[in-house]
């Protein structure tokens, strides 16, 4: 992205204002060559560190960001795995025609028409979530007379550095099987004991989200390491592939700092390589599940201001109210989270002396807040369009009708041609489902 001489924001060789007039606001838009070259670097590089030290490395990509038939395309293209966790998001990844061997399905209830769909389909991987599963996949495995690849997700106790619903590692959550309990071995020695319908790829941790080092992961690797050798030295099998799981973090404000991803391979690579040669076990293939880190930076939501509000603090100081055509309904994770963004008047230059803002959204609710707190041009008015970067991640993922709202259209903008991949919702869909 850049700015003109008039100020105005482009993108992919297109200004923000040919885009509204396009389009229509609120939209997300896109970069495509941006995405893509994320996700290629993250494939190459990830490949270039582990390749020589281990079976190698897979990198899939995290549906659960964002998903709709072209960038699941767009991800098959860039040589990337993709990893769904409901019926749903596979059913995008069968219509953008990736192949089952690609994909891996996560959930920690999954439905058994869901684990049918996917056996059928001869999905690479299932993440095992529960003792349940175990019987519940075995079971569909031998009613379609295959064997189920499966990995164990494991609760390795670490507390990420990150908000609290967005966790995953620490034991009281919903996910995965615990390692001090001992329930992650057992589970391995349950699947190993059914090899007519299970086979056991190896283990899977993930952390959390929204991480800036690998210092988690290092603490992380060296438990399921450990697991790993335990299996291998109590049940004789040394299973081929560890799953590290993603939660790499974006840079959402100033105050962000990611490590790209020659840094976190670097540093990954390094640990697993330390703790395996402590044990004395081989670096089995590596996999990782980066979304957010992809999709996040490559996107950003384009509103258009209407009401603009002076409202007084304490001790006063002042706060401008900027109204935008959007909200909670296309961004609720500063509602859900408390996540922090940032936002830039993008139709044009202003002089005008900054103010503290506060751009908030259109719905009934005082917590629809898009952007706490930014300093915008004083002269901030109806008309403006304003530009809210890093909303590529959970944004249209986590997005709602509230309000009756129909939900914005993603617009993928390359070499200055601009294209709708997920249109924009009409009154017509909002009432289509009432009977």
């Amino acid at each position: 992205m850049g700015r003109g001489s008039d100020g105005v924001l482009t993108v992919g060789g297109l200004s923000v204002t040919e885009l509204a007039r396009e389009f229509g606001t609120p939209a997300y838009v896109i970069d495509e060559e941006d995405f893509r070259t994320r996700a290629r670097d993250f494939k190459q590089t990830y490949a270039e560190v582990f390749d020589g030290l281990s079976g190698g490395a897979d990198v899939f990509y995290a549906g659960k960001a964002f998903l709709c038939t072209e960038v699941a395309r767009w991800v098959h293209d860039e040589g990337l795995h993709l990893d769904v966790c409901t019926g749903g998001e596979l059913a995008v990844a069968k219509r953008a025609g990736v192949p089952g061997e690609r994909i891996g399905l996560h959930g920690n209830n999954k439905s058994v028409a869901e684990i049918r769909d996917a056996l059928d389909y001869g999905v690479g991987r299932i993440v095992v979530d529960s003792f349940d599963e175990i019987e519940r996949i075995a079971a569909v495995a031998t009613e379609l007379g295959v064997v189920a690849p499966v990995l164990v997700r494991v609760t390795v106790g670490v507390e990420a550095h990150t908000h609290e619903f967005i966790a995953t590692a620490h034991e009281d959550q919903k996910f995965g099987l615990s390692l001090a309990g001992g329930h992650a071995f057992e589970a391995a020695r349950r699947i190993l004991d059914r090899p007519e319908s299970l086979r056991l790829l190896g283990l899977h941790s993930h952390i959390g989200s929204q991480i800036f080092d690998t210092a988690g992961f290092e603490v992380s690797a060296r438990r399921i390491v450990g697991l790993h050798t335990q299996i291998a030295r109590e049940l004789g099998v040394e299973l081929p592939e560890l799953d590290l799981g993603g939660g790499f973090g974006i840079a959402y404000t100033t105050e962000h700092d990611p490590l790209p991803p020659k840094n976190l391979a670097a540093g990954m690579a390094e640990i697993i390589e330390r703790e395996c040669r402590a044990d004395g076990v081989a670096v089995p293939r590596i996999s990782i599940e980066p979304g957010r880190a992809i999709a996040g930076p490559s996107t950003f939501t384009l509103y258009e201001v209407g009401t603009v509000k002076p409202v007084d603090l304490d001790g006063g100081a002042q706060r401008v109210y900027v109204s935008v055509d959007g909200g909670m309904s296309d961004n609720v994770r500063t509602a859900l989270y408390d996540a922090n963004y940032s936002c830039t008047v993008a139709s044009r230059a202003s002089t005008a002396t900054p103010v503290l803002a506060r751009v908030v959204g259109r719905h009934c609710e005082s917590g629809d807040i898009v952007v706490k707190d930014e300093f915008l041009p004083g002269d901030v008015g109806a008309g403006d369009l304003l530009a809210v970067p890093g909303t590529g991640a959970y944004c249209r993922s986590l997005s709602s009708q509230y309000n009756h709202t129909p939900r914005p259209p993603v617009v993928a903008v390359r070499d200055g041609v601009a294209r709708v991949i997920v249109r924009r919702e009409t009154i017509a869909d909002l009432l289509a489902l009432d009977v």
